[in-house]
């Protein structure tokens, strides 16, 4: 009889311990999704070659103040109701102009060094450059100048930065266009630039 009460008792010891640990995982999994990393995936061509229609990301909400190069996920409400990636051109207070015909993007007077984008900024939309990023936003632009809409049209304008979910640091599963299927990254290509 007492042995039988022995295995009784550690079965029941071994499940709690097992509820704890399972309880402890899924709290520290919620905290890293929530406040440090989140997974997103890519609709579209817009940031085409950096990242591409497929393409999985981890995203960092953690990034204190916007800067010059991000590639964010904003989920500011846009005439597409949907999440959009793009990458920062402007921050707050900084005049934003662009040469239709030669392409080039310039901040503050200075041309923008983007080494970064599939072709040149030759496809205007409606807003009238040049133009200063309000107070409190940014101005963004997909990589794929020519199949992007982004800041310089009025279905996106402007982005808030309290609709910024998060800069994307990683770049974790690719679609290999070749094969049409998705692959791995290898953890020295994760990170976004």
């Amino acid at each position: 009889m007492a042995e039988k009460k022995e295995n009784g008792g550690f079965i029941v010891s071994n499940l709690y311990d097992f509820a704890s640990v399972m309880s402890a995982a899924v709290i520290v999994i919620a905290i890293v999704f929530t406040f440090i990393f989140r997974f997103v995936g890519v609709v579209g061509p817009s940031m085409m070659e950096t990242l591409h229609d497929g393409d999985w990301l981890a995203v960092s909400a953690y990034d204190a103040k916007p800067q010059y190069g991000q590639v964010v996920i904003i989920t500011q409400p846009n005439d597409y109701n949907e999440p959009i990636v793009k990458r920062i051109i402007a921050t707050e207070n900084q005049v934003v102009d662009i040469d239709f015909g030669t392409g080039d993007v310039f901040v503050d007077g200075v041309k923008l060094d983007e080494p970064y984008i599939n072709n040149p900024t030759t496809n205007s939309y409606d807003v009238q450059f040049p133009v200063t990023v309000p107070e409190g936003c940014v101005f963004v632009m997909g990589d794929n100048r020519q199949h992007s809409s982004d800041s310089r049209s009025s279905a996106i304008g402007f982005i808030d930065t309290r609709y910024i979910l998060g800069q994307v640091k990683y770049k974790l599963v690719e679609k290999d266009t070749i094969a049409d299927k998705m692959k791995y990254v290898s953890p020295k290509n994760w990170k976004v630039k």
